[in-house]
């Protein structure tokens, strides 16, 4: 029996990781200013990776704690795994980067991360790995394709660039994104109330299970 418990995590170079992302991630793309690359390992093959970088829109996030530097805090942007890895891999593979950055980065204070919940779920790792929901938003960039399937622009452009006039054609619907915060300092002050996970069931935010033809 293979556990969670046996799989490595350690710093890996960008274009492994970026290789990676590019085959398992569902936008099929990868964030080009990623500064830190994990690579998790069972059996010293590639089975997940995770990457973080500096948000370029810190203005709409440096608000979220008092005190909080530009530099101090990053956003889990990509987190890409495969069949490979044993269950609740993803949620320890999450704590063992948080100590790799605050052991290597102690100048880090917090982790910002988005789940897109038409797209990758809404979330459930993050609240597994102690992170805070602060936000629950309407996504407006989705449409419905022919099958009744969603798609965001993000994706499409990723894997159709030439097609996006027909993205635009499809009939929009309006989802959730949710943003989460993870605390590796306690922070002084919170300029933000803590949305109770119970809240996503109760405005209907979960993960996207489709819409009733009409």
């Amino acid at each position: 029996m293979v556990w969670a418990k046996n799989i490595i995590v350690k710093v890996i170079d960008s274009k492994t990781g970026n290789d990676f992302v590019k085959t398992q991630h569902y936008s099929g793309k990868v964030v080009p200013n990623s500064q830190l690359h994990f690579g998790v390992f069972l059996n010293w093959i590639l089975g997940g990776v995770m990457q973080y970088w500096p948000s370029t829109d810190k203005s709409k996030l440096i608000w979220l704690v008092e005190g909080t530097g530009r530099n101090e805090f990053i956003e889990l942007n990509r987190m890409a795994f495969s069949g490979l890895l044993p269950k609740n891999s993803e949620s320890r593979a999450l704590a063992i980067s948080f100590k790799l950055i605050k052991k290597n980065a102690p100048h880090i204070k917090r982790i910002v991360s988005f789940a897109d919940g038409c797209q990758c779920g809404d979330g459930t790792i993050y609240r597994a790995s102690g992170f805070e929901l602060t936000r629950i938003k309407i996504n407006t960039s989705l449409r419905i394709d022919e099958y009744w399937n969603p798609r965001s622009e993000i994706t499409f452009s990723a894997h159709r660039p030439n097609e996006m006039a027909k993205f635009r054609a499809m009939k929009k619907i309006d989802w959730f994104m949710l943003r989460y915060i993870k605390h590796l300092q306690e922070p002084i002050k919170r300029n933000y109330e803590i949305i109770p996970y119970s809240k996503i069931k109760e405005m209907g935010a979960g993960m996207y299970k489709g819409v009733k033809k009409e």
